[in-house]
Order: C-alpha cells, then structure tokens, then sequence
C-alpha cells in the first residue's frame, strides 16, 4: 500500500454546499418525497458527483482544430477509467455516469452484511479484465459505517488495482466510515454530496435519508 495522501482535504472532496445543492437534497430526504421526484433530483446529485470524481483524474493536453481555423489547446483525460457499482444501490449511479462517459466500462460488486457475524461477504464480482491499467470510481451511494467499502476496496487491490487509482463516489458519508477508509486506505480519495452528523444506534445516518436503494428502485412501496 503506498501513502500517497498526507490529509482529509486531499482525500475527501466535498461538493460545494450551494443553495441549489441543499434544495436537491431537501427533495431526497423528505420522507414523503414521490419516487419520481426522488429519482429525478437524486439523478442530479449523482451527476455532479461524478463530474468531480472526473476532475480528480489526470488529464493530458489535447489540441484539436475549432471550425475557423484555429487551435484549441485543450485537455482529456489521460488514463483509461471504468466505473465499479456496488449492488444494489451502487446501481442507481451508472446512468449518470455513462450519460458523461458514453463508452465507459461498469463492473459489479455484491457486498451483503451477514446477519449472524455482521462482516460483510463478498457473493459476487465481475470486472472488466483489465481494471488493474484503469483508473476506477467506485459506485455507493451510502457510506455508512465503513464496512462495505472497505470490502469493495479490497477486491480491487486484489485484482491489481493501485490504491491510488480508486476514486469512491459517495451521495451521503457519515464521519465514522469517512475514518474507516481514511484509516485503512489513506491513498483513496473519496467524493460525497454530504458529510452528515453521525450514524445512530442502529448505524442509520442522521439526518440520513433512508434506504437509498429501496427509495431509489420503489422497492418500499406497496401497491
């Protein structure tokens, strides 16, 4: 592991908390928000998300010819990049991504917290063959207590990929998990929408916004 990152600053990165960015997410925590409007302002968090988890790759210059006549001297990103979404939630993520990524390869990871140790096993992955030469944004949109993440983190590194090179996109972060990856993966840069208060009894963030995934995909509603 190489220690690349020498404070939170650099490691997390916190949106602007603009007037327009608070709005968005009064819609998402009001308990009584319709799934469409959830979905929808959810959609554009996640979008800015990922806008800065791109702008913390590296870019190289790039000239390209404008229509009269002239040089732009421009920039792109230079490494190959793939997203990785942690399912389920980490799911609700990928169309903002390949909507700014068009070509962008996506892997899967499952994650489930056992319900007797409360660790969390890994049940599933499959990622692109040749993520260890890719920069990767890793998809969650909660990060909780830590656990998950730091699984997801390890089945990365495992298939090659240099600790640095992960990019964790989160729309909420609670203190605790913030310091669960800080510790055990300092190199990782993290990206979220909120630093919330601190998770309660039950590892619940407050002020929290419930089960993402469930509001995200209507599986908490009844017909």
């Amino acid at each position: 592991m190489t220690d690349t990152t020498t404070s939170v600053e650099d490691a997390v990165h916190l949106l602007p908390q603009t007037s327009y960015l608070r709005a968005l997410h009064t819609i998402v925590r009001d308990r009584h928000a319709k799934r469409d409007d959830f979905v929808l302002n959810a959609g554009r968090i996640i979008r800015k998300l990922i806008e800065a988890g791109l702008e913390l790759l590296p870019f190289e210059p790039y000239d390209v010819q404008t229509p009269v006549g002239r040089t732009y001297h421009g920039l792109r990103v230079g490494p190959q990049i793939c997203g990785v979404a942690v399912a389920r939630a980490g799911e609700s993520m990928e169309a903002e991504l390949r909507a700014l990524a068009p070509d962008v390869r996506i892997g899967k990871i499952l994650i489930q917290r056992d319900t007797v140790t409360k660790l969390p096993h890994l049940y599933y992955a499959k990622l692109p063959l040749d993520i260890a030469r890719r920069h990767v944004l890793l998809l969650d949109p909660m990060l909780a207590t830590g656990g998950t993440a730091l699984a997801a983190i390890e089945v990365l590194l495992g298939e090659g990929v240099p600790e640095e090179h992960i990019v964790f996109i989160n729309v909420l972060s609670a203190p605790e998990g913030i310091a669960a990856v800080r510790e055990r993966y300092p190199s990782v840069r993290m990206v979220t929408s909120s630093i919330e208060e601190r998770l309660n009894e039950n590892a619940y963030m407050l002020p929290g916004i419930g089960d993402f995934g469930d509001r995200f995909f209507g599986t908490d509603l009844v017909s």
